[in-house]
């Protein structure tokens, strides 16, 4: 698997292990692949925060939308509460119901107790339809449970995988792709991960290390001549997670940073693309727990968090997470063929720094 470090782009920043949404401690991430014949490009990404053991004990959550062109089901809960105890789903336009059941067979399969009060699964998506035949019933919850046992901590393999299968970004080959950042806080040491479905952007758009290399790649774009959606079209789901103790309201904030990471890369922002972003915190175990009165509940809980004013490292761990997982996307796709014979190619060798 090539990524953008191997291609010589300079980033800033010290990665974790494995460069990946997995090096903060106890994320899983799982995918369900589909690529048959000339119609199906399209899959799931599963990620468990707290991994299977402990995906129920709820984690601090925030969420930002910077294009409302999507979904992003489980939110309105999520704002409420400020709390996130179920695994993410990504997945594409057409298979968030599918995916949607998936995860609650899943957890009355895994844990009942919990399927006995009421669940809210958060499923993402974005649009794959230049690919795949995104209307055709492809997916079914069976792949969303697939993509729930298949996650694993480790190495997170990108481009062409889970969800990310059918997606494009800036004119080629996008889908999925990870990074990380170690995040030093006094005398401890937090991780920053992120991981992306990347499907946005026009070609003259697309940026690398600061180079406007998109202007120089306008040939073989077979997609800007496809009238179907106007160039830039497309979506970004980005979910970010780490075990630095947060509230809440940093989470968001967190997520709110998204945007800078994506701009690095390029992009102004369609109207027509769904920018949504996600945002938790693994630490703090216990907290964040009741949502209704119990009889043996405590009469209050407590969080330990970060200083709103020392939260800026963080904020620049977002933005440089963000735009390597981007550019890992994109290192890692490969002309592909797909629904109705629609053809996108990878990003050029010529597009990467000598």
């Amino acid at each position: 698997m090539t990524r953008a470090r191997d291609l010589g782009v300079p980033l800033p920043g010290r990665p974790g292990t494995h460069n990946a949404l997995t090096d903060v401690p106890g994320v899983e991430v799982g995918y369900t692949t589909l690529a048959e014949g000339e119609s199906v490009r399209t899959g799931v990404t599963a990620i468990l925060p707290r991994g299977r053991a402990d995906f129920a004990v709820p984690c601090a959550a925030g969420t930002f939308s910077l294009n409302g062109n999507g979904e992003m089901t489980g939110t309105a809960w999520l704002a409420e509460t400020g709390s996130l105890s179920l695994p993410v789903l990504i997945t594409n336009t057409h298979a968030v119901g599918p995916c949607h059941r998936g995860v609650i067979d899943w957890v009355v399969r895994e844990r009942p107790d919990v399927a006995a009060e009421w669940l809210l699964p958060v499923v993402a998506e974005t649009w794959d339809g230049y690919l795949n035949d995104i209307n055709a019933p492809t997916i079914h919850s069976g792949h969303a449970i697939a993509a729930l046992d298949a996650a694993r901590g480790g190495p997170v393999a990108e481009g062409s995988v889970g969800g990310g299968t059918g997606m494009t970004c800036y004119g080629f080959k996008g889908g999925t792709g990870t990074a990380s950042r170690l995040v030093a806080h006094g005398a401890d040491e937090y991780t920053v991960g992120a991981l992306v479905q990347a499907n946005f952007g026009s070609r003259r758009e697309l940026t690398i290390a600061g180079s406007p290399v998109g202007l120089s790649l306008t040939a073989d774009n077979p997609m800007e001549d496809w009238a179907a959606a106007p160039s830039g079209a497309g979506s970004v789901i980005v979910v970010v997670g780490t075990d630095a103790p947060l509230l809440p309201g940093q989470c968001t904030a967190l997520a709110r940073r998204v945007p800078l990471g994506l701009a690095r890369t390029g992009t102004t922002g369609s109207h027509f693309s769904g920018d949504l972003f996600l945002a938790f915190s693994t630490a703090n175990p216990g907290a964040l727990t009741s949502t209704f009165p119990r009889t043996a509940e405590a009469e209050y809980e407590s969080l330990r968090f970060v200083p709103w004013g020392r939260i800026d490292p963080f904020f620049e761990a977002v933005v440089q997470v963000v735009e390597e997982a981007v550019l890992n996307a994109l290192a890692a796709g490969r002309e592909t063929a797909g629904h109705r014979g629609r053809r996108v190619p990878g990003v050029p060798a010529t597009a990467w720094p000598r």
